[in-house]
């Protein structure tokens, strides 16, 4: 009989992290009171819809048989399916996929799309699986969560540490439990499999759409500006690549092996290169100096763009932070304790659930094109994307506006109005 164990690896991903859930929980709040949401629908908006939890025994290259821990959480359904990633991390948490679940659904209403929130994970390090394991692990999953996915229930994506080739092996095996293709299961799919065009940069291209938004309120020349882009996955490097396109100045980009400084201005083109030739490392790159990694979010910039993980902004360097711009990348940058003392520096926030909104615009766009049976033009999906993008920071900014709050509490307001209002259409038992 083959040996088995459950795989559990609890290392922490960054100090000082605050729990996501609670400081999802608080901008919610504050939101729910500037609403004057009542008692009832706080409750329903709260509390996820779903929550499953699963082990999957998996069978490993050396004949060893492992358990992992995987979640599912459906957080709420009244704009339509829901709609989220899978992450494969080994710090992966119920609170950490539930926060997230949560992020998605305000993340669709404030772009305006017609699909509630959801989150999925599994406790693992993917970079120490080989691909057969990889597979064997994403298709258990699959089954096991066969009566939570479908085209019009709950529709997943790619998140850390996933990508296309995992979402073929879900679209595959969901087809396989209904008998029949079911591409509109997932996005972020490879295009032949029915990806759509754009979906790759979409995430980064939404960060500089949002980025330069924000930068004419504060009557900014992009050629004049000034960026440091924390993290340089899919993301991070897309921002600041399209960034870097627009004219504004990169002088700071950080990945797992470290940060890199150009007073200068890196020349992206040429760190991306390196990048993709370096197993995705920057370590080495001749373009930039090594810095601090704890310095590059309070290095002298404009603006920052918080691409990698969660709580890496937090009461204990908020203070220090010298740009005048923050566009959230990642989910989550920003830890609650952080807004009063960002708010009182008067620093201008451009909030994860709106900056980073483009990844789900063009899975939505994927979603369409795959139920139309009709593929668009890259052309389409960025203009329509762009627009998507602006009028939602348009819709946020004047929100922000009429009740002088920040950004972040105005996307939340705008956000939950729109869910509340629905639910209230729709009633309930």
């Amino acid at each position: 009989m083959a040996a088995t164990t459950v795989y559990k690896e609890p290392a922490p991903r960054v100090a000082n992290t605050e729990n996501p859930l609670e400081s999802m929980m608080s901008r919610f709040n504050i939101a729910a009171e500037i609403l004057g949401l009542d008692d009832t629908t706080y409750e329903v908006l709260k509390a996820p819809d779903k929550q499953v939890i699963v082990h999957l025994a998996v069978m490993m290259d050396d004949g060893k048989v492992d358990v992992f821990e995987g979640y599912r959480v459906v957080h709420n359904t009244i704009l339509g399916p829901s709609k989220g990633g899978i992450r494969y991390d080994h710090n992966v948490s119920l609170d950490e996929v539930k926060a997230l679940a949560a992020w998605m659904t305000w993340k669709c209403a404030v772009v305006d799309i017609p699909y509630g929130g959801a989150k999925g994970g599994i406790i693992c390090d993917p970079t120490r699986m080989s691909v057969g394991e990889l597979e064997r692990l994403t298709r258990a999953y699959t089954v096991s969560m066969k009566d939570v996915f479908g085209p019009d229930r709950d529709i997943p994506a790619p998140d850390m540490g996933t990508g296309p080739r995992e979402m073929a092996w879900i679209m595959d095996e969901y087809s396989k439990t209904v008998g029949q293709t079911a591409s509109a299961v997932v996005t972020g799919k490879p295009l032949v499999m029915g990806g759509s065009l754009g979906r790759t940069e979409a995430t980064g291209r939404g960060v500089m759409v949002s980025c330069l938004a924000a930068l004419a309120k504060l009557g900014m020349q992009p050629e004049e500006t000034s960026v440091a882009v924390q993290g340089f996955g899919n993301v991070g490097s897309w921002a600041a690549k399209l960034l870097f396109d627009k004219g504004l100045k990169v002088k700071g980009v950080s990945d797992i092996s470290g940060a890199y400084w150009n007073e200068n201005g890196i020349n992206i083109d040429e760190a991306v290169a390196y990048k993709n030739a370096h197993n995705g490392r920057l370590e080495g790159f001749a373009g930039a100096d090594p810095m601090d990694p704890n310095k590059l979010l309070t290095s002298k910039v404009d603006v920052i763009v918080p691409a990698a993980v969660e709580d890496v902004i937090t009461e204990h360097n908020a203070h220090d932070i010298q740009a005048r711009l923050i566009v959230e990348g990642a989910n989550g940058p920003t830890s609650a304790s952080a807004d009063p003392i960002i708010n009182q520096k008067g620093i201008l926030v451009v909030p994860d659930i709106l900056a980073n909104s483009g990844g789900v615009t063009v899975s939505y766009f994927e979603w369409v094109q795959n139920k139309q049976g009709f593929k668009w033009s890259l052309d389409m999906v960025t203009d329509r994307a762009d627009r998507i993008m602006n009028d939602a920071f348009e819709k946020v900014y004047a929100t922000s506006q009429q009740y002088n709050i920040p950004m972040r509490i105005a996307a939340y307001v705008v956000a939950i109005d729109k869910v509340a209002q629905t639910y209230k259409y729709r009633g309930g038992y």
